[in-house]
């Protein structure tokens, strides 16, 4: 089918799905936090997002690569683990799922229950710099950690996820506070979009895409000493 092969489309169709669940688990963590989490509320959403994210890993890693983020696929079309015009079908899915996803959340829990549908916003007590920073640097700690686990011939293989979640669970842990922990353009834009709460909306894009763009150029330096090459996605 042109430039997609039936396992493209597949690849394409899980990046869709994982995204979706991966925003439902997300923001319903949120969601129930502030509803009903009390004293836990911060670890709720943590474990939520971290849980969440390594199933949804998981359950893709061998159909698409399980990037399930948006800044994730960009990283690997720079360091041409994926072509570029599946990675940016990739993009398009996710996003998309991810507002399916909050469609479905906003239809599941109700007006009295929807806290703006777990959209993201920077704590009033720091600048949109200062959230951009957070954002920048823990996106590189999350793609780098990507890269090492699940991209590397020396790699976690089949427990890649596993390692994965736990990253995002400590970058929940540290952001949330002060910027709701996004990391991930697509978990920022579904519930931007269904609830139209657009805030500080950029720093969700430019701070995780800089750190992306920063770990990926860190990776192919790391590369160049020699190591073991760069190995090809397993959506290619």
């Amino acid at each position: 089918m042109g430039e997609f092969s039936r396992n493209d489309i597949r690849a394409v169709l899980a990046e869709f799905l994982g995204t979706m669940f991966f925003i439902i688990v997300g923001t319903g963590s949120v969601i129930g936090a502030f509803a009903f989490g009390g004293d836990a509320a911060l670890l709720t959403i943590a474990v939520g997002h971290g849980l969440g994210i390594m199933v949804a890993v998981a359950w893709t890693a061998g159909i698409s690569g399980g990037h399930i983020n948006p800044v994730v696929s960009l990283a690997m079309i720079v360091t041409r683990n994926i072509r570029p015009v599946l990675g940016g079908a990739y993009i398009v899915a996710q996003l998309a799922g991810a507002v399916v996803g909050s469609v479905l959340v906003k239809w599941s829990v109700g007006a009295a229950f929807e806290v703006n549908l777990g959209a993201h916003g920077i704590n009033s007590a720091i600048s949109s710099s200062e959230g951009l920073l957070m954002e920048i640097i823990l996106t590189a700690f999350l793609v780098l950690v990507i890269y090492n686990v699940a991209v590397s011939k020396k790699g976690w293989g089949a427990n890649a996820p596993i390692a994965i979640g736990f990253a995002v669970l400590l970058i929940h842990l540290v952001a949330v506070p002060f910027t709701g922990a996004s990391v991930n353009p697509a978990r920022s834009f579904g519930p931007a979009l269904v609830a139209n709460e657009w805030g500080d909306f950029w720093v969700y894009v430019v701070g995780p895409a800089a750190g992306a763009l920063i770990a990926a150029v860190g990776w192919w330096f790391w590369k160049s000493l020699g190591e073991d090459e760069l190995e090809e996605s397993s959506a290619n």
